[in-house]
Order: C-alpha cells, then structure tokens, then sequence
C-alpha cells in the first residue's frame, strides 16, 4: 500500500533562508535497487511472476485437501511460508517504483516506471489470490486446531487476521477481477489526481508556485502573503473544480459498488475492517471530538483573534503564526540533534534506531520542484528498511514533523521482524509511535525554551497541531461520510462539495474563523481523500491514545519504555484491546477518549495564563 502522507504544513525556504538549513538530506535508495534499469529489478519481478505460477500449481485447489492430511500444520506452513517470500518481492519492487515517484511526481519517465511496476505486480499477484480465499474456506475447528502447532503456530496471529475478511470475500474469479480491474480502475483515477496536483501552478504576486510553496505561504508572518495565497489556492483549484469532482464520484462510486458486492452495511465498514476497530469505538471517538468542538477549537480560535487584535480571523490566518513570534529558522542538524536527544532521553533503543535513518540516508527532506508534498514514513520490506520524506523548510513545526515520522519509522523497523505478513500495523496504532515522538520532542523543546514568548509560541503550535490532528481530522472524516452517503443516490457537482465542506468546517473551526469565498474549493487538494477514504480518523484516533499514553508514562515512568517497545515490536499480531491492556486503557471505554482530549484542553488551559505575545 502506498504511505498515505502526512498533511503538509511547512514553510519553503528560498535564498539566503535555505542556505542557513545547512544540507537537508535527500535519500539514497540503493538498498532496494541501483536504479530504473538495474537488472536486479526485472530479474526479481521475473522471479516472482515464475514463482507465483508454480505456487499457484501447488497450491490452487488443494488447500482443504492438505488441511485433512497428517502432516497438514507443517505443509500448511511451508505454503505460507512460500507466499509470505513472494509477497516481500513483490513488496520491494512497488516499493521501489513507489518512492522513485515521489522524488519527482513530475517526471513523465518515472510515472510511466512506476505505473509499468504497479501492472506487473497485480498480474503476478493475481495468481496468489486464491490462497488466503482457500485458507477462509477451511472449516474453523480444522484451521483452529491446526494453527496451535508448530510450525504453522508461527503464523497464528496472521490466520486469526485474515478470518476476520471472510464474511466480505467473493468468489476467486471475481476477486481476481477486482483486483485486475484495479489498474485501471481506483489506481488510475488516483494517479490523475496526484499528476494533476503536482502540475498546477498557483499564481501569487505574479509568481508561479506549485502547491506545496502556496500552502506554505498560508503560514508566512506577512497578512497580505497569505491573503494572496489563499486567493491563488481558490482561482487555480476552482478552475480544476469539474475535474476533482469527477475524481472524487468516481472513486465514491467505485467504493460503493466494492462495499455492495461485498456487504458492508455502512460507507465506512471497509475502512473499519481494515484497521481492525470496531465501527462504535470509531463513532465514539467522532461524538467525543464534536461534543469538545466548543472547548477545543472554538475556545482557541477566539483566543487567537483576540491575540490579532480581531473578533475573527479569516481562514488564510488559521495557522498564521502569531503577531509577535519571530520567524524562527531551525537549521537540519539542529533539528536533527533535537529529535535525537528527545528519543535518547526516552529510550536509547529508539534513538539508536532514528539515527541509522540520519546515518544511512534513509530520509529525503529536501524541498525541490515536482517532489511529492507532505510528509510520510514508507516501510518498504521487512529485508530492507523504511524511508522518510518530507519537505524541510525550517520551522519549528517541521522538527515536529521529522518527529512523527521517525516515529513512524522506528515503529516499523521494530516490527519488521515479524515478517512481511505480520509487520504491518492497523492504521488505527500505525500513528501511535508517531505521535508519541512528537510529544516527547515538543516537550524537549518547551523545557529548552529560553523566554516566556518562546514557551508562548511552541505551546500555541503544539495546540494548533493537536487541533490539525484532531478536530480537523474528525471534521475531515465527517465530510467524507457526508459525500459518501450523499453520493449512493447521485453524482454529486464540485459546488455541492463545497457546500458540505463549508458546512463541515464551520461546525468544527466556529464562528471565530470566517470562511470566505474560495474556501469551498480546498477540499479538492487533500489526498487522503482520494489515496485512503476513511483514513483520516485514524489521526485522532492515534493522538487521543498517544495522550493517554503519555499521561500514564508520566504518572509512572517506571518500566513503561520496555513496554512501550512490545506494544510497537508486536506489528499486526494482536488487537488494539490486547496492546493496551498492559497499560490500564481501553478504547472501548467511553471516558477513554476524554482522557486525550483533556490534554489538549490542558494545554489551551495553560495558554490561557500565560501573557498574551
């Protein structure tokens, strides 16, 4: 699966402001392949396509006869271990063509390289399809019975996880089809989406930006700066409106017709399954962030105009930063050296594991033309490694990010062992590391900070993020439900988007922000939208838990770092109730949620007595 990117909120750097950066990295990607036309490349896919025939051969069909043998729990295994093979080569080299991409969305060869990858490896894959359909067929007591020994027992956690997608399983023709159908279907309209993004220029102050810079410019310490970029952000996108929205219903159309043929009751069930969450512990987090709308977002955007000297802000001035921070440059080492000290004062573990990303040029945060926006940790292969990217510009915010993303990258890289099947985390937990990296850094820098104005600013930011993680998020997830369900009894046009984007941002930004004209154009640039329906509540999920973690880690630090470590080294293999449960929490709780929006409240708390900037 491609990594879905962190929203991007950084500042670009030009000139004299770039060169104080000092050399912001970009990756080497040489641990998977040397280039393009490496034969390396070919000969792997070519391998596993051989491969994945003979598996097919062995294995299609016969799966419940094995399953009746003597020796079934050990040909069982040596047939997941086969796939498992397959499926990590499979994974290095999209993995490969996936990141080649993202160096330069612009590149026509790349594009052509990465589309050309994406088809060879769904035409092998679809010659493994049928294995874990037959592995589903395989009565209960049977599979049950056989997984308790070894050596199939290794691969316990994996059967009990695909079980949980047999109720919505098709027959193996017809899940082929979908998967082959695929190419052309949502990749395709996903990749028009990020060409036509990463082709647009936004004209501000007669300077032709792509979008990356123009929204960064939203964060620019100049009023008028940010005015010209949000008016540029309404002409250009609103000119694409027709397109985006043709993306947008069809894409929602193509999860419908998934979700129908395959049973969900709801437009969100597939995305539930997927991160293995209950549908009423998501819906219990989404009523908990609307409810605290008002003494979350509300409270601190009133507080913020009062800080401007205004009743309200205008939205280009949402994360304008505030009037008496100076802008600050963080230079990379610098940047680099406090993450590393944040982690280091946690757990030397997870600081030896962040420096090898630093070490081994494992992290690409140079900001450069056609380069993908965002940021987001990738974890390749388990035999490999993850890589970071992200567009360092300099803010204190962008150390925030390098922090997420490390997170992220320590977590799967402590995962990988579990192997290619196993490693991967439901997105729901795939934040938790994340979001705890940034918290131990923002905590690092508050207790560095030399002046009460400096404390000021990064609690205000940390605020800001925690409201971008959260309520936005939320508010991200509710328009999306709203769209979906809407679009089951007709094509939705861009200016109906707009209307249910501006309905859904009023609710959660209140009446201190005014939204106006173009504002409901921006819901057409956010990719989660498009590369991952659902996902976004996953955000608010993570930083509410990674709250409560916090708070249980600061209440007693006594063992909690080797727990802390199981919970990430455990990759897929048990239930979020299961990880939490060595630390007294659980999300099924109705108060558990509360617990990680009081922090944020907490801090809005300590802003409110501190003096004003």
């Amino acid at each position: 699966m491609f990594p879905t990117r962190r929203p991007a909120q950084h500042q670009a750097r030009t000139g004299a402001d770039a060169a104080a950066l000092g050399d912001v990295p970009r990756w080497s990607l040489a641990d998977l392949y040397p280039a393009m036309d490496a034969p390396g490349f070919a000969g792997d896919l070519a391998d596993a396509a051989r491969g994945a025939e003979a598996f097919a051969a062995d294995y299609r069909g016969q799966l419940a006869a094995i399953a009746e043998r003597p020796d079934a729990a050990s040909r069982l295994a040596e047939a997941v271990g086969r796939y498992e093979r397959l499926d990590e080569a499979l994974g290095r080299a999209a993995s490969y063509a996936q990141l080649l991409y993202t160096e330069d969305t612009a590149d026509a060869g790349r594009a052509k390289f990465m589309a050309d990858a994406g088809d060879r490896v769904t035409a092998v894959s679809s010659n493994l399809l049928f294995f874990t359909l037959e592995l589903n067929g395989i009565p209960d007591a049977t599979l049950d019975r056989l997984a308790a020994e070894e050596p199939l027992a290794h691969w316990r956690p994996w059967l009990d996880d695909i079980r949980k997608d047999r109720p919505h399983q098709l027959d193996t023709k017809l899940e082929q089809l979908f998967h082959e159908k695929a190419v052309t279907g949502r990749a395709a309209w996903t990749r028009l989406f990020d060409e036509t993004i990463t082709s647009l220029r936004f004209t501000v102050d007669s300077a032709e930006l792509a979008l990356e810079p123009t929204l960064n410019l939203l964060q620019d310490p100049d009023g008028r700066a940010r005015e010209s970029a949000a008016a540029a952000l309404a002409e250009t996108l609103g000119a694409n409106g027709r397109t985006f929205a043709l993306i947008t219903n069809t894409l929602s159309k193509d999860l419908e017709i998934s979700n129908r043929w395959r049973g969900f009751a709801d437009v969100a069930d597939s995305r539930h399954l997927s991160n293995r969450v209950e549908r009423e512990v998501v819906d219990a987090l989404v009523a908990a962030v609307r409810g605290a709308y008002p003494r979350l977002s509300h409270r601190y955007y009133r507080m913020k105009a009062r800080w401007f000297g205004r009743e309200q802000l205008n939205h280009w001035d949402r994360n304008a930063p505030l009037p008496a921070a100076a802008p600050a440059i963080v230079p990379w080492a610098e940047a680099r050296d406090t993450v590393l000290d944040a982690y280091r004062g946690f757990s030397p573990v997870v600081a030896d594991i962040a420096r090898r990303f630093f070490d081994e040029r494992w992290i690409d945060a140079e900001i450069r033309p056609g380069k993908a926006p965002g940021a987001f940790s990738h974890p390749t292969v388990p035999a490999v490694h993850p890589y970071v990217l992200m567009n360092y510009g300099g803010r204190p915010r962008d150390v925030m990010v390098l922090a997420h993303e490390l997170g992220h990258g320590v977590h799967q890289t402590l995962a990988a062992p579990r192997g290619a099947l196993m490693a991967q985390t439901p997105l729901t937990l795939a934040e938790t590391a994340s979001v705890f990296g940034e918290m131990l850094t923002f905590r690092a820098m508050v207790a560095r900070a030399s002046t009460p104005a400096a404390r000021f600013a990064l609690l205000a930011a940390k605020v800001e993020d925690m409201l971008n993680t959260v309520v936005r998020q939320i508010a991200f997830y509710s328009f999306e439900r709203r769209l979906h369900e809407e679009r089951i009894a007709g094509e939705l046009t861009a200016a109906r988007i707009g209307e249910l984007w501006m309905s859904v941002q009023a609710e959660s930004l209140g009446p201190a922000i005014r939204l106006g004209p173009g504002y409901d154009t921006f819901w057409s640039y956010v990719p989660h939208f498009v590369h991952s329906p659902f996902y976004v509540y996953a955000y608010a999920f993570g930083d509410c838990l990674v709250n409560s973690l916090y708070g249980v880690f600061s209440a007693s630090p006594e063992g909690f770092a080797e727990r802390y470590l199981a919970l990430l080294a455990a990759g897929g293999t048990k239930h979020h109730s299961e990880l939490l449960k060595p630390f007294g929490l659980d999300a099924h709780d109705p108060g558990f949620w509360s617990i990680g929006l009081g922090v944020i409240e907490g801090l809005i708390d300590e802003l409110e007595r501190l003096p004003a900037p």
